[in-house]
């Protein structure tokens, strides 16, 4: 299948590792023209060279805080300087801090505020008007905590719920304008977050590591947690052309971990 992704222009956010990397990885190897960024520029740069060469696509990277509104700024006027009018937005976080609702300060919950939805929701009034203009998409990265809350990760249930919000949101006031909206929840995907919940959960409940995981991964109706570029194939499915009348969606990548409606 075609995904019409080829010279598309996208911006995905908290890229240089994890899902968001494996997402830019599936739109390089499809065509596009992706702006990968994060914190850590030493890990941009490596990824950028990972995904150099992968297909017929363009990878540029930029250090960016998420938590800082003129620093996403700054990342979209580069993205639009160096590729052009953004056609894809795909809005990623890494996660919050692991504990129990009691456990957190005021600060850390404005912390996980600002990096879980507040990002977000600036981006995207940033990238709007290209988005409005080429009829773009725009896909947001939650969680299947929109369905389950995951016990122990309290502040990711709370704001990872607003973005799904969020999305219903946009798909209504965004659809007169050809702009789809939707977004997507992994379950259980082996990445360095699921590793260090891992250990965090692991050593909570006193059992060994390989022990707890070998539980954990029975859990899943498919045994096994999934794989990154699994996530990103859905992921470059929905933001690309081949998709043209899904939007306001919420779909979970979980192996059918999530038994709820």
């Amino acid at each position: 299948m075609d995904l019409h992704l080829k010279d598309k222009v996208a911006l995905v956010l908290a890229s240089s590792s994890g899902l968001g990397k494996a997402v830019a990885q599936a739109l390089v190897q499809e065509g596009a023209k992706v702006v990968i960024a994060s914190r850590s520029e030493s890990k941009l740069a490596q990824a950028a060279s990972d995904l150099s060469g992968q297909g017929e696509g363009q990878v540029k990277y930029k250090v960016f805080d998420q938590r800082d509104y003129q620093s996403i700024k700054d990342l979209v006027d580069f993205t639009r300087e160096t590729f052009g009018p953004i056609n894809i937005l795909v809005a990623n976080s890494g996660g919050p801090k692991a504990g129990n609702f009691e456990s957190f300060s005021d600060e850390e919950v404005q912390e996980a505020f600002q990096l879980t939805l507040n990002s977000y929701i600036r981006v995207i009034r940033l990238v709007l008007p290209d988005l409005k203009e080429s009829q773009g998409r725009i896909l947001l990265n939650s969680s299947s905590s929109i369905k389950q809350p995951i016990s122990g990760l309290s502040l990711s249930n709370i704001f990872r719920a607003g973005i799904l919000g969020l999305a219903k949101t946009l798909a209504q006031e965004l659809a007169p304008h050809g702009v789809l909206v939707n977004l997507i929840g992994p379950g259980r995907i082996e990445t360095d977050r699921i590793k260090e919940l891992n250990q965090i959960n692991a050593d909570q409940a006193g059992q060994a590591l390989d022990d707890y995981v070998a539980k954990d991964q029975a859990d899943i109706p498919l045994g096994r947690y999934g794989k990154p570029e699994e996530f990103a194939q859905t992921a470059a499915f929905l933001v690309s052309g081949a998709n043209t009348y899904i939007t306001g969606q919420s779909l979970l990548v979980d192996g059918g971990l999530v038994k709820a409606l």
